[in-house]
């Protein structure tokens, strides 16, 4: 009997102690299961924190036009161009240059189709034609370059892929605006941030005409690959559109960013020193300039108003040509150029 009231007592003993713990449990259970749960948060928060890192390499950037800068002796002077139409001597750019800023704060991507343009607001989206293959690509313009004179836009290496350039890293080009595609990409941009530019350039100085009396032609050695002979007549044309465009047969061409093909002529590099309203202007600067090389006076009309352009050349590839125009840059052209014309 007394036997039995001991299991008893033991009994409930045990049943007492498994009660205390069953409860001390449950009272620290909310504990357990908060401290997991903040565990969590502060695990999904880092992992956040890491895809907004990762995002930010797909900046928009903001609409910039910017204002006048300097290089390399040479003013530039972006500024919104709507009919903006230029030939010369295209490049590309990537490697050194990939996933670093732009100019307009985006990530620049040397496997997108974009580029680098001196002067168009970023972002533009212009047609570039390779007029050596006739292969045409619509690119976006979201930073500022090239920054060596004799070329007129640098290409991501994926647009000098597709326009067949990237081997021999330079080609004779056309840069055209797309108006309509430019203003939408700038409504798409504003709708993100817009950067108030200190000087628009519709608001900058405009550079004056070259400064020819200034100019020490003595100084001007003759560049290799011309050959200098006296121009019997200036070429004179009454055509109202310039005869240098006229080899790239251009119809509507499709918007996609996706290789456009278009029938080429061939054609001449020339070195253009500068562009007068006046004929005898003209004339003067092409007898001073007469020793560098062949040299010559071209009209043109455009909107209606008549300019002489005096150009050295024809080269037969680039390199003479950049010699020449590093020559007149160096003597008092700043606004020398290069530029493509088909052959007569």
């Amino acid at each position: 009997m007394e036997q039995g009231r001991l299991l008893l007592a033991l009994f409930c003993h045990i049943l007492y102690n498994y009660i205390r713990f069953a409860f001390g449990l449950l009272a620290i259970l909310p504990i357990i299961l908060l401290g997991g749960c903040a565990e969590t948060v502060l695990i999904a928060h880092s992992a956040k924190k890491i895809r907004e890192f990762n995002s930010s390499t797909d900046r928009k950037g903001y609409y910039k036009v910017g204002t006048p800068y300097k290089i390399k002796n040479v003013w530039y002077y972006p500024k919104v161009d709507y009919s903006y139409d230029e030939t010369g001597i295209g490049s590309w750019y990537g490697p050194n240059f990939h996933q670093k800023l732009t100019a307009n704060g985006e990530i620049f991507d040397q496997n997108a189709l974009s580029a680098a343009h001196r002067t168009l607001p970023m972002p533009s989206v212009v047609r570039v034609t390779n007029l050596e293959n006739g292969r045409a690509l619509v690119v976006r313009i979201n930073d500022r370059g090239p920054f060596a004179h004799g070329r007129i836009i640098d290409l991501s290496r994926r647009s000098a892929q597709l326009l067949g350039f990237k081997r021999q890293g330079t080609a004779k080009m056309r840069v055209e605006i797309l108006p309509e595609e430019t203003r939408q990409e700038i409504v798409k941009i504003k709708g993100e941030y817009v950067q108030n530019d200190r000087m628009m350039a519709s608001n900058a100085p405009v550079p004056d005409a070259v400064p020819v009396t200034t100019v020490s032609v003595k100084s001007l050695a003759q560049v290799p690959g011309t050959s200098i002979q006296k121009i019997k007549q200036p070429l004179n044309s009454n055509k109202p559109q310039d005869k240098r465009l006229s080899g790239v047969q251009l119809t509507k061409a499709s918007r996609a960013s996706k290789v456009q093909y278009y029938k080429v002529k061939e054609s001449h590099i020339f070195v253009q020193a500068a562009a007068f309203s006046t004929k005898d202007s003209a004339n003067r600067l092409k007898n001073k300039l007469s020793n560098v090389g062949k040299t010559g006076v071209y009209q043109t009309v455009i909107n209606g108003k008549v300019f002489y352009r005096v150009r050295i050349g024809p080269f037969s590839n680039n390199a003479p040509a950049d010699e020449a125009l590093s020559n007149l840059i160096e003597n008092g052209f700043p606004g020398a150029r290069i530029i493509i014309s088909n052959k007569k």
